[in-house]
């Protein structure tokens, strides 16, 4: 029942963790942020082999999720301080697009009550730079939702940490026990095969015939 217990809870929080996941993967791809979008893919990779691994009694599928689990959580934590500038990194740097463009988060523009109005470009720069949008009446910062998305991610992994190791612990022990107990019935059948021999019909048909010899001859 434990075990039960265990791998249907661990099923649970790697469902959630696919629908985050994928809930992430939707807006770090309209926001262009490239080291996310690689992140978030290895993650949905390995929650798929997780959840497979629980399902099907696979306990090295189940520590390749709990080793990325720390993995992921590490990530997050580096998310975490980037967005709120932590350790002399900048949340204006490119460095979620790799240097390949300056796009920022989806949230900056779009986040909630926000209000998005492009300004007329300068002669020092191009169209498309954010310097040239004007974003008024958010509710919320961008970089506090990007700090919520890690944290929720962080104890989603932290929790499945947690019963990922009760569940291959379990599972362990499940196999040891099974192999044990199987060792002794291979035993105790080699036991009476060997004590309880049965008798063969060619033998009795010989006992038969010497005896119908015997009288026979009497």
């Amino acid at each position: 029942m434990g075990c039960c217990t265990g791998r249907c809870s661990l099923i649970c929080l790697c469902a959630l963790q696919l629908l985050s996941a994928l809930e992430r993967q939707i807006f770090d791809f309209l926001g262009f942020q490239w080291a996310p979008i690689l992140g978030n893919f290895l993650h949905i990779i390995v929650v798929i082999l997780g959840l497979f691994g629980t399902i099907q009694y696979r306990p090295r599928y189940i520590m390749v999720y709990t080793v990325w689990t720390a993995l992921w959580v590490t990530w997050n934590v580096f998310i975490i301080c980037f967005y709120l500038e932590v350790g002399g990194l900048s949340k204006d740097t490119d460095l979620m697009t790799f240097n390949i463009s300056v796009h920022r988060s989806w949230w900056r523009e779009h986040g909630p009550g926000c209000e998005r109005r492009v300004l007329p470009p300068s002669a020092h720069g191009m169209m498309d730079d954010y310097t040239y949008v004007s974003v008024t009446g958010c509710v919320i910062n961008f970089q506090y939702l990007e700090v919520i998305h890690s944290a929720v991610q962080i104890l989603l992994s932290l929790v499945g940490f947690v019963y990922a190791c009760y569940v291959i612990s379990i599972s362990m022990e499940e196999e040891d026990t099974f192999d044990f107990i199987g060792g002794l019935d291979t035993h105790s059948y080699y036991q009476d095969h060997v004590e309880l021999k049965p008798v063969k019909p060619v033998e009795i048909s010989n006992d038969i015939d010497s005896e119908i010899r015997l009288l026979d001859l009497t």
